[in-house]
C-alpha cells in the first residue's frame, strides 16, 4: 500500500475524514510521505502516491508512540463521536500528544472556535477561553494542554482553528449533507439557526493547507491561528450561491433551538448540537488577520469552493445511486 516519494520525512495523520484527508491531499501535492491512521486501517477513498493507511488505537499512548516512530510531524484530525467528546476526547489527544512526544515530532493540532464560547464582535486569537458549554470547555482545556505541553518542552506543538466547514467530502456539518443533497433534488435545504446573519465558513482545504503550512514554519510554534476563511457571508447568501450553481430556485429553512431540542431526543448528535446554537443565533464573524500577515491568506472563494462542493455530492449521490 506504500508508495516510494522523493521525501525523506514522514508525515503521520491520526483521523481520516473530512479534516485528516484535506491534510493528507496537501502534503501528497508537496511530495511527501504519508501515513494515515483510522480504526479500520481502511482507504476512504484512492490514495496519491506515497500515501498509506494503517490500523491503530490511538487511544492508547503505546500505539501512538509505535505509529509515530521516525516521524518528523504528526497531526490531530481525529475526533470520537460527537456526543462522547467530553469523556472521550481529551484522553484521544493525550495519547495521541504523547506519540508525537516520543518521536521528536511536531504536533500539529487541528482545532475549532468552541473554546472561546459567546463572543461580541470579531472572533481572534487573543480572546480567552470562557466557554459556558460542556464541549466549549474541553475544547479549550485541550489546547491549553496542547500550549503547556509546548512551554513545557515535552512536545514541539501549534494549533490551527477553523470555523464550521464544508467542501469534498463533508457530509456532517451544517453545511453538509442535510443541506446540499437536498439543494440538488430540487428540495429545501435544511440549516441551522437565523439564516440572516453573518456567519464565517472555513473551506475543507484551506483548513488542511493552513495545518501544513503551520508544521512546516518554527515561527508558529506555540501558538493558535485562524486558518484562512472566504468573506464571512449569512447562510442564505452563501446557500443560495448553492442553489445558482446547482440550477435550482433557493428553497430552505433554519432549524431552530426547539427543533434541536426535540430531534436530540433521538438522535443524541442534535441533541449535542443543542448547546451550541448560540453561533447561530447572533453575528459569527472570524478574523484571521493573524494567520494572513504571517504566512499568506490562501482562501478559496467561495465561488470556487462551490463548484467543486457540489461536483463532488453530484459524484456521491450516483455512487449511492441518488
Amino acid at each position: 500500500m506504500t508508495s516510494t516519494t522523493s521525501s525523506t520525512e514522514l508525515h503521520v495523520i491520526f483521523g481520516a475524514g473530512p479534516l485528516g484527508q484535506s491534510v493528507m491531499r496537501e502534503l501528497a501535492k508537496r511530495g511527501k510521505a504519508v501515513k494515515m491512521v483510522n480504526r479500520s486501517g481502511k482507504a476512504p477513498a484512492s490514495l496519491p502516491q506515497g500515501v498509506a493507511v494503517v490500523a491503530g488505537d490511538a487511544y492508547n499512548p503505546e500505539t501512538t508512540r509505535e505509529l509515530c516512530k521516525g516521524a518528523t510531524a504528526v497531526y490531530q484530525c481525529a475526533q470520537p463521536p460527537y456526543h462522547e467528546w467530553v469523556e472521550k476526547f481529551p484522553p484521544l489527544q493525550a495519547s495521541i500528544l504523547e506519540g508525537a512526544a516520543s518521536a521528536g515530532a511536531k504536533f500539529i493540532v487541528g482545532d475549532n472556535l468552541y473554546g472561546y464560547g459567546e463572543v461580541s464582535g470579531p472572533i481572534h486569537e487573543g480572546l480567552p477561553h470562557v466557554a459556558h458549554t460542556r464541549k466549549g470547555k474541553v475544547r479549550g482545556e485541550m489546547a491549553d494542554a496542547v500550549l503547556a505541553a509546548h512551554r513545557a518542552g515535552k512536545v514541539r506543538a501549534v494549533v490551527g482553528r477553523g470555523s464550521n466547514f464544508y467542501g469534498p467530502g463533508v457530509l456532517e456539518s451544517t453545511l453538509g449533507e442535510r443541506a446540499i443533497a437536498p439543494a440538488l433534488e430540487g428540495k429545501a435545504a435544511s440549516l441551522v439557526g437565523n439564516l440572516d446573519l453573518p456567519h464565517t465558513h472555513t473551506v475543507i482545504d484551506d483548513f488542511g493547507k493552513a495545518l501544513v503550512i503551520l508544521g512546516e514554519r518554527e515561527e508558529a510554534l506555540g501558538q493558535i491561528w485562524h486558518v484562512p476563511n472566504p468573506p464571512t457571508l449569512t447562510q442564505r447568501e452563501l446557500m443560495t450561491l448553492f442553489f445558482e450553481e446547482i440550477g435550482q430556485a433557493p428553497k430552505m429553512s433554519g432549524m431552530g433551538r426547539l427543533m434541536m431540542s426535540i430531534g436530540g431526543l433521538f438522535v443524541p448528535a442534535a441533541r449535542e448540537t443543542v448547546e451550541m446554537m448560540y453561533e447561530f443565533e447572533k453575528p459569527f464573524v472570524v478574523d484571521h488577520g493573524k494567520f494572513a500577515k504571517a504566512f499568506g491568506d490562501h482562501a478559496t472563494p467561495h465561488s470556487e469552493a462551490i463548484k467543486q462542493t457540489v461536483a463532488w455530492y453530484r459524484e456521491w449521490m450516483k455512487a449511492r445511486g441518488n
